[in-house]
């Protein structure tokens, strides 16, 4: 990966022009004053006048500007913050979830355990610049893709982009990138990288989200199919929708791909300020920032592996819109099948999920009728307060799950994008009724942690017996250690690999069917 690349790696990459680079690193020219992505058309400049810098705000504040020529703001996120669970991966993941936006550099301090001091040091040293540098960076690369991707007046995009003013956004923009917001504007028709494109001002935002090399489109919608919770959720073949909680008010989301192969985000906002944070959660959900080129690479490395890879290029793993909503789904997923789970999670939805009518129709197809009610996730406080009316199964499973509720609500129990991957493991355990299985499903969506792998997954055994790895926990999990970092990737392979359950005969009961123990349950929801 990038940051662990030397500089003649890194120069190699930039002297062919590899786009697999673009998002990992910025090249920095001393002798123009600019930085570009690794795929640049321009002339290789000489190695003499290059620095490498991890990220685009560390360039910033050298006193570079952004390379109009190749947009370097357009290029998807880096791979490290998921691959790497220090300090500043958390800190980076969070900073794209808009914690600096709404808390400041105070409460992303504070999340991550530090002071505000110390953490600017350190992401000072690790980065080359602090918490306030990198998420001004990440403000300006939101501004760059609404200017260039929607018709929204500048002011708009300048507070969707988490800027606190007009001025502030025109300031930033003319310093990043050489030119006022409006001539950036003027000039995304000459972008090879993302053409305009039409948006309806005040109703809804129509967004291209760049990624790097193949995508599995047709596994992520067909994963989201199978899970879609009624009324809260609709997909189809070809795109995903669903309602969100955000910080200022509920939204409506939808991903599909354009005809150019592109993955497009078309989301309506009670408020305009949540965009940032909400292109961010669409991101992570449909696993954009991987870089399958690497993935693909090291596990076609095994024979095993390697007609998996050839027939799924560019797999991902489906991250989470909402880290308090996916550990109820795990939950409620245990010991019963995806369908079961669906039903139970749609009822759970119909009963304690507050609608919202300004959202109506938006569901359809999939979700029913087009009257039909729009509804959000229940609230932790609700699922608390009213889940054993609605929830069905053991009484000890009921507890387990109202419990982890109420302990999200209250904040004994936290879960976020940046937690430290061990803590939240070992926090996750020490609740009754979550098992290893469980925590680490939570840890692999919620983290998009990308060396997660379940052994004890009764779904994951089968697809490795299928294609004759062991078949037993301990074996395959000894196995699988030498695909790491890259065993969530594993994961969601032998996911795929599970032949198709022939049809029971008639004469057997669905009743005397076994269902799998909570330690060997598969990926449910």
């Amino acid at each position: 990966m990038s940051l662990a690349m030397t500089f003649d790696e890194r120069y190699r990459a930039i002297d062919s022009r590899d786009a697999r680079f673009d998002g990992q690193f910025v090249t920095a020219v001393r002798s123009t004053g600019i930085y570009c992505r690794p795929s640049c058309p321009a002339r290789t400049p000489k190695p003499a006048n290059v620095t490498f810098y991890p990220t685009s705000a560390a360039a910033h504040e050298a006193g570079y500007r952004a390379c109009k020529r190749c947009l370097p703001e357009a290029a998807p996120g880096s791979p490290q913050w998921n691959l790497r669970g220090d300090t500043a991966g958390r800190a980076m993941r969070l900073i794209a979830d808009g914690v600096v936006e709404r808390e400041g550099v105070p409460g992303l301090a504070h999340r991550l355990g530090y002071s505000p001091r110390h953490l600017t040091r350190l992401l000072t040293a690790e980065l080359g610049a602090g918490p306030l540098a990198l998420s001004r960076a990440h403000r300006a690369q939101t501004a760059r893709m609404l200017l260039v991707g929607t018709d929204l007046p500048a002011a708009d995009v300048a507070f969707s982009s988490g800027f606190a003013s007009v001025r502030q956004f025109n300031d930033t923009i003319r310093e990043v990138f050489g030119m006022p917001p409006l001539e950036l504007r003027a000039r995304r028709r000459v972008s090879r990288h993302e053409g305009p494109t039409a948006s309806a001002p005040g109703v809804t935002i129509d967004l291209a989200l760049p990624h790097r090399g193949a995508l599995d489109a047709p596994g992520l919608f067909a994963w989201m199919a199978a899970r879609a919770v009624s009324g809260a959720e609709a997909a189809t073949p070809s795109t995903f929708a669903r309602t969100i909680r955000l910080p200022h008010g509920p939204a409506w989301f939808e991903l599909r791909l354009d005809d150019l192969g592109r993955v497009r985000l078309r989301a309506a906002l009670t408020n305009l300020a949540d965009l940032s944070t909400l292109v961010t959660r669409a991101r992570r959900l449909f696993d954009l920032d991987a870089d399958p080129d690497a993935v693909d690479e090291s596990l076609a490395q095994h024979p095993e592996l390697t007609p998996l890879v050839e027939a799924l290029p560019g797999i991902r793993v489906p991250g989470a819109a909402d880290p308090h909503e996916m550990l109820i789904r795990a939950m409620v997923g245990q010991q019963i099948t995806v369908v079961a789970a669906r039903t139970a999670l749609t009822s759970l939805t119909t009963a304690l999920g507050e609608e919202v009518p300004a959202f109506a129709g938006m569901l359809s197809p999939g979700a029913g009728p087009d009257d039909s009610p729009v509804r959000l996730f229940p609230t932790m406080s609700a699922i608390a307060e009213r889940g054993p009316e609605v929830l069905r199964g053991p009484a000890a499973r009921i507890r387990a799950i109202t419990g982890a509720a109420a302990a999200l609500a209250d904040g004994s129990l936290t879960l976020t994008p940046g937690d430290d991957a061990v803590e939240q493991r070992a926090a996750l355990l020490a609740m009754p009724g979550i098992g290893p299985w469980t925590a680490d499903y939570v840890r692999m969506r919620v983290l998009a942690d990308p060396d997660v792998f379940l052994p004890g997954d009764v779904a994951v055994r089968a697809g490795a017996a299928a294609i004759g790895l062991p078949g037993e926990a301990r074996p395959l999990d000894a196995w699988a250690a030498r695909t790491a970092p890259w065993r969530s990737y594993l994961t969601a392979h032998l996911w795929r690999a599970v032949p198709p359950r022939p049809a029971a005969p008639r004469r057997v009961a669905a009743s005397i069917i076994p269902i799998p123990s909570l330690t060997t349950t598969g990926g449910m929801s």
